[in-house]
């Protein structure tokens, strides 16, 4: 049985906490958490004080939806692999196409969470957030399980499969990190797309059932 659509008020949500992201993201980049307040935020985003904070607890928080955005999307690429296909190969091939900057918006978004990353360095409560977000991630991981069990076969080892959603989640974030703190380009040698793999590689080298 497929999940229930959102409703229409569950978009708007999404959409209102989405902008307010990257109000935030925006302002964090032109001025720094310490020179970013929560009512600039609003502002930017054109909502009402009372709205930013019935979304999010302060300003740190409200970058959340944006930093959780390319991990989602990783994901719905990853579902929508034909079954049969490499657990390894499946992965590689849905971060390659997430973190690839295939246009402005993708571009910017990577771009965004570089400057966040970094900006993340010296404001703990801003890294608290990416922390919280990733731990979620983790979360999220359990229902990767069913996803990369369709892949695998239904007689794939259980805790390969487990292994690999650990695998695939810890890779995203540590290449993001790597990346961020590098001048490396969007593409190419030092990209998100290609640190990514190489962290997935590595971890996965031992997982000798889901790689033969």
């Amino acid at each position: 049985m497929s999940a229930k659509p959102p409703s229409l008020t569950e978009r708007r949500k999404a959409a209102t906490q989405l902008d307010i992201a990257r109000a935030a993201a925006e302002l964090f980049t032109e001025h720094g958490p310490d020179g970013t307040t929560a009512e600039d935020v609003a502002e930017r985003a054109g909502v009402a004080l009372r709205t930013f904070y019935r979304y999010f607890r302060n300003k740190q928080d409200a970058v959340g939806p944006l930093l959780a955005a390319g991990g989602d999307r990783w994901r719905g690429l990853l579902a929508a692999i034909e079954p049969g296909a490499a657990v390894p190969e499946a992965l590689e091939r849905a971060m390659r196409e997430a973190l690839a900057a295939p246009d402005a918006p993708a571009a910017d978004g990577l771009r965004q969470t570089r400057a966040l990353l970094r900006a993340a360095a010296d404001d703990p409560p801003l890294r608290a957030v990416w922390y919280r977000v990733n731990q979620e991630t983790r979360q999220y991981g359990e229902q990767l399980l069913p996803v990369l069990t369709r892949l695998a076969g239904p007689d794939a080892d259980e805790l390969g499969i487990r292994l690999a959603a650990a695998a695939a989640t810890d890779a995203v974030r540590v290449a993001l990190e790597v990346w961020a703190a590098t001048d490396a380009g969007l593409t190419g040698p030092g990209s998100p797309a290609e640190l990514a793999v190489r962290c997935l590689r590595e971890l996965m080298g031992g997982m000798r059932p889901l790689t033969e």
